[in-house]
């Protein structure tokens, strides 16, 4: 295993083994393979450009693409800078979009082939935003990468980097509409690699062939991306969530370990060709961002013949929390529905809403300290005094610790939907909904979906005179959020329960469609 004291900063990681392993694969995509020493200079020339740029240390550089091997060699590039690498979800609208870039300052952006028209689209609402670089070449105004990267100089700036230098800026979405952009810093990055490295998901070999599968805008996708290369090893990174291809490279890469959302643990279950995929390979599989459900996890663990572990963790604690460890997927243990225990280096404690800690069994809030729970929200000092207080990070979800210490996620003390391992909040939702001329009053809840574990209802009531469809309303929002946001359903009712103060009711919304469920998530 690789020796993390080795590293003073992220920056460290294409420096060591591009010195040390320069011929060894260090990412691998569509074909094209970049080795660590090629991976080293590449990181370097990317840092120059910014530089050059006019990148400052901390200046936010954005990223909106599909992942692939050129997406780390920006990353690090970043890093080389001291700059700070933003990443846009691309399953955003365009008016989503522009509020990510300009709520955190980019001035320059690296942008897929996929999304060329949005950017044309969003462009004139950034005004900040100086330079526009095309991954994929072919546009018609903005440079070509490979062009652009390779132009520049091949030192490293071999900058000064403080441990508090934020290096990862991630957007969650936000319980007031808008998101908020998480600050990942070095030293939550060095101490999560710390965390991860001693457990199964991440104690990677050098010969080990790692999936990079999960997006890169999310804290899964570029955490697995990082620490396979912070351990120089092989990372094999998917462009898209493709189940057949997930198992043509499992079985042709000769795939090690994969981090996997359970939605795509089922799509891989359900694909034709996984009863002929030879598994052999595998030595790990890691799940989470959602619950999965017992009978997928037992189908899953007898298919691929592999060790199972779960993860508990969230953006804001730069995916650290809980794992329960593959002994604990045995039936017999009884722990399936737990998330187990704290990972190294974590404090969890289960608090009533004054702050007391609860014994087994007693549901409240779920609270973490560790030192990788993020700097702050980007600019939202009032939201991060509500989220860090004495150190602990208020997760908002709710759940309980059995007599064995394992950790049972119950509820959520905030409103958040879990679909497909996407964080959906009602009011962005219901931000989108209330615009449309049919709509009075509306409110959005979490309901039980065998496929995504939670799809997202609209609870709508009809203005007076006028008789909207649910297609039109679902028609409305889509041209204002991301397609994963959108109801898949609209119920139409007489007024929306709401408490004195005028706040939704969402406990009794959703209490009908979870009736006879043991837990408030699926």
């Amino acid at each position: 295993m690789f020796d993390f004291s080795r590293l003073e900063s992220v920056a460290d990681v294409p420096r060591i083994h591009g010195r040390e392993r320069p011929g060894h694969v260090a990412l691998d995509f569509d074909g094209r393979t970049t080795t660590y020493g090629e991976l080293d200079i590449h990181s370097s020339r990317v840092a120059q450009g910014l530089i050059a740029a006019g990148a400052r240390p901390g200046a936010r550089v954005g990223y909106l693409g599909k992942n692939c091997d050129r997406y780390f060699e920006v990353l690090l590039g970043a890093f080389k800078a001291r700059a700070v690498i933003v990443g846009v979800n691309w399953r955003l609208a365009a008016p989503e979009i522009a509020y990510v870039l300009n709520d955190a300052g980019c001035e320059t952006l690296f942008v897929g082939r996929d999304y060329y028209a949005a950017m044309e689209q969003v462009l004139p609402q950034c005004p900040g935003l100086k330079t526009v670089v095309a991954m994929d070449s072919g546009h018609r105004a903005w440079p070509d990468y490979a062009e652009w990267r390779d132009a520049q100089a091949g030192a490293d700036p071999m900058l000064p980097i403080r441990a508090d230098d934020d290096v990862i800026q991630l957007y969650t979405s936000g319980t007031t509409g808008h998101p908020k952009g998480v600050q990942l810093t070095n030293a939550n990055y060095l101490a999560i690699f710390g965390c991860l490295s001693s457990m199964p998901i991440g104690n990677y070999e050098p010969d080990d062939v790692v999936l990079v599968a999960m997006p890169i805008f999310h804290v899964a996708g570029v955490n697995i991306g990082l620490l396979t290369l912070a351990q120089g090893a092989h990372a094999v990174i998917l462009r898209d969530i493709d189940a057949g291809e997930i198992l043509r490279l499992i079985e042709t890469k000769k795939i090690s370990y994969a981090f996997l959302v359970p939605a795509v643990i089922l799509f891989l279950l359900q694909h034709p060709r996984a009863v002929a995929t030879d598994f052999s390979s595998l030595k790990n599989i890691s799940y989470g961002a959602s619950p999965i459900s017992d009978d997928v996890l037992l189908r899953a663990q007898k298919s691929f013949g592999c060790e199972f572990m779960q993860l508990y963790g969230l953006t804001e604690t730069t995916g650290g929390g809980t794992y329960l460890a593959p002994e604990d997927h045995e039936p017999a243990r009884g722990k399936l529905r737990s998330c187990g225990r704290p990972a190294p280096g974590h404090q969890i404690r289960v608090v009533d809403g004054e702050g007391r800690t609860l014994g087994p069994r007693e549901v409240g809030e779920i609270l973490i300290k560790a030192p990788n729970v993020m700097k702050g929200y980007w600019n939202r000092a009032e939201a991060t005094a509500g989220s860090i207080r004495d150190n602990w990070f208020h997760t908002g979800d709710a759940g309980f610790f059995d007599e064995d210490g394992y950790l049972y996620i119950h509820d959520r003390v905030k409103d958040m939907i879990v679909s497909g391992g996407e964080n959906i909040y009602p009011a962005e939702v219901e931000n989108a909904l209330f615009g449309h001329p049919g709509v009075a009053d509306a409110a959005v809840i979490g309901v039980p979906d065998e496929k995504w574990g939670e799809a997202v209802k609209a609870i709508v009531v009809k203005k007076e005179g006028t008789s909207p469809s649910a297609a039109e309303i679902v028609a409305w929002a889509r041209e204002r959020i991301a397609g994963y946001k959108l109801p898949k359903s609209v119920d139409f009712v007489e007024a929306i329960p709401r408490n004195p103060s005028g706040k939704v009711l969402r406990r009794e919304l959703r209490k009908p469609y979870w009736e006879g469920r043991d837990r408030q998530v699926n």
